[in-house]
């Protein structure tokens, strides 16, 4: 058989905000297309009807288009495999249902949520299964006169798998190896729904990557014990041949290593576990997101690609997104869950923060500015860049370019009480009205290095202290005791507001 060319795809479910493990899942199906020279499609699986939340398909695109991950295929992009949004294809469903009940591969049931919530109180373990359905009310103890009838009265059924026992299952795993099943641990899971005229997942991917001629499924590990039902589904399609080749990707845990990541997790210890921030239209529920909290998209890129993978050898952690598909092989996956060290993800985001040139980050500062009162325009561009520049080596994320340099902006209106009592002093009036004088006789601009070598001399010339000084100047200027270096600042902000707030400062605290 020719070798296939290889494509992958991300199939979500609408059903909330896409979680950071669902991020790192669409980033592996990612980096692997394009490693192989191939595509990626985007599928969205919302079978699940009771469960839809609108607004979460447009959140999930929005989402991964932030992150960089470029489909080639699926919903929103087209392509020829379509329609890639699956309550779109109820009719191929259909099909491919009635084939299976043809060849005797599944059953109609008939069972009530009701009786079969009384059978599992009866019975210990219950399992729909070769042991159980020929005490149910299915296709296989009614006559098929009797199963036409309930259908043309309207009742609600579903179509089971039928899994013959005690076979071995084998599942091909890339990244454990060969993973063997006894058919009877399963049992006749529902493949579709008349309710909704819907398949279930079990049904509808199997169908779908077929179709779609996916070569390899990248998902999750909490789908490994469904594996072999899908073995088994491929075998009696007859497509075992053209089976996609499987990979389970370890679970995402706990920053302390003890169970899933949840949502909780992150509101417990202050991390998002979402890419962007998401309002839920049911519940009214906010959940934080990456973008929102100040991270840079190839940041959270870099720390995802690193939860469970590892490029081998002496390679840098911090990694492009080319230099991620340049390595990337499943391989090296973990087959133990990955601790989401969400420190790990500050530390790469302040390294990228550092590589981004200032105007991009001023663009990114533009709407918090805006939300105190400065607009980001061509007057004050080159302003922005060069504060912006002198404050990021103390920032893990971008809000923090505001906290870290207000003062430029707004002149403080009080002074941070506890340094006050520390730095000002019975003489720091005195002191600093002739810092006035030094620094009206300079340019306005103050020049760094001339203006500090003059202050500095003047300072000694009168032995007052260099810490004395200088920390009530920073008091005047900033309003605490922050920021880069004082002579940097006073060249941003020249002579004229400089003086003005040491005026000010002298005035309100004596």
């Amino acid at each position: 058989m020719a070798e296939r060319k290889v494509r992958v795809r991300f199939a979500p479910s609408p059903t909330g905000a896409l979680h950071i493990g669902g991020v790192r899942t669409a980033l592996y199906n990612y980096l692997f297309a394009k490693a192989h020279g191939g595509d990626l499609i985007l599928r969205i699986e919302d079978t699940d009807s009771a469960r839809f939340v609108p607004g979460a398909e447009e959140y999930i695109i929005e989402a991964l288009e932030w992150l960089g991950i470029k489909f080639d295929e699926g919903v929103s992009y087209g392509g020829q495999y379509g329609p890639y949004r699956q309550s779109e294809r109820r009719d191929i469903y259909r099909e491919y249902v009635k084939q299976l009940l043809e060849a005797g591969r599944a059953y109609i049931a008939f069972d009530t949520p009701e009786e079969l919530e009384d059978k599992r109180k009866s019975v210990s373990n219950f399992q729909y299964d070769a042991t159980t359905r020929l005490e149910m009310r299915n296709s296989l103890t009614i006559s098929k006169d009797e199963v036409e009838a309930l259908i043309a009265s309207g009742h609600q059924y579903v179509v089971r798998f039928k899994v013959e026992p005690n076979e071995e299952v084998l599942v091909h795993d890339l990244i454990r190896g060969t993973v063997s099943f006894n058919s009877s641990i399963l049992d006749d899971k529902v493949l579709y729904k008349s309710a909704d005229d819907l398949p279930t997942y079990h049904l509808a991917n199997i169908v779908d990557d077929h179709l779609m001629e996916v070569t390899h499924v990248i998902r999750g590990e909490e789908w490994l014990p469904s594996a072999p039902l899908h073995v088994l589904l491929y075998r009696a399609f007859g497509w075992e041949d053209t089976m996609p080749q499987f990979s389970h990707l370890p679970l995402l845990l706990k920053p302390d290593g003890n169970g899933k990541l949840s949502k909780r997790d992150g509101d417990r210890l202050g991390f998002p576990v979402f890419p962007l921030r998401f309002v839920d239209p049911k519940t009214g529920d906010v959940s934080s997101g990456y973008r929102e909290s100040g991270y840079l998209p190839e940041a959270v890129v870099n720390f995802v690609a690193l939860l469970g993978w590892n490029p081998g050898g002496d390679e840098s952690e911090v990694m492009s997104m080319e230099q991620l598909i340049q390595h990337f092989k499943l391989e090296r996956c973990s087959k133990a869950g990955a601790k989401f060290d969400y420190n790990k993800g500050l530390w790469f985001n302040h390294y990228y923060i550092q590589q981004a040139g200032n105007d991009e980050l001023a663009l990114l500062l533009a709407p918090t500015l805006k939300e105190h009162g400065v607009e980001l325009d061509e007057a004050n561009k080159d302003y922005v860049a060069k504060v912006i520049g002198l404050v990021k080596e103390r920032c893990q994320r971008i809000p923090e370019l505001w906290t870290q340099s207000s003062f430029f902006f707004i002149a403080p209106e009080s002074y941070d009480e506890k340094t006050v009592s520390k730095r000002w002093k019975a003489d720091t009036a005195k002191q600093l009205t002739e810092l006035i004088s030094v620094l009206e006789g300079l340019d306005e601009t103050l020049p760094i290095e001339s203006t500090e070598e003059k202050v500095k001399a003047w300072i000694e010339s009168q032995s007052y202290g260099l810490g004395a000084v200088m920390n009530a100047f920073r008091l005047s200027i900033v309003g605490e005791s922050k920021g880069p270096h004082m002579f940097d600042i006073i060249n941003l902000l020249g002579k004229s507001e400089t003086i003005a707030r040491l005026k000010r400062a002298i005035s309100v605290l004596g």
